[in-house]
């Protein structure tokens, strides 16, 4: 399973997952299984990066191989 630093960063912003999820338009069980390291599709990818702030030059940084 991939390691990621997406709950790191969620939680620095003070925002939960069901917010993410909605500003990333994904489930907050999508968020869930992310964050626990699951592997996910490169457009869901890009929409946490987008709504967590971040430009999709910082992918690696979030989402290392």
């Amino acid at each position: 399973m991939a390691k990621n630093i997406v709950k790191k960063i969620r939680e620095e912003l003070l925002m939960s997952k069901a917010e993410l999820a909605r500003k990333a338009g994904v489930s907050p069980l999508t968020i869930d299984r992310i964050e626990r390291g699951m592997n996910c599709r490169m457009e869901t990818k890009r929409k946490i990066i987008l709504a967590l702030g971040y430009k999709l030059s910082d992918k690696d940084k979030i989402f290392p191989e």
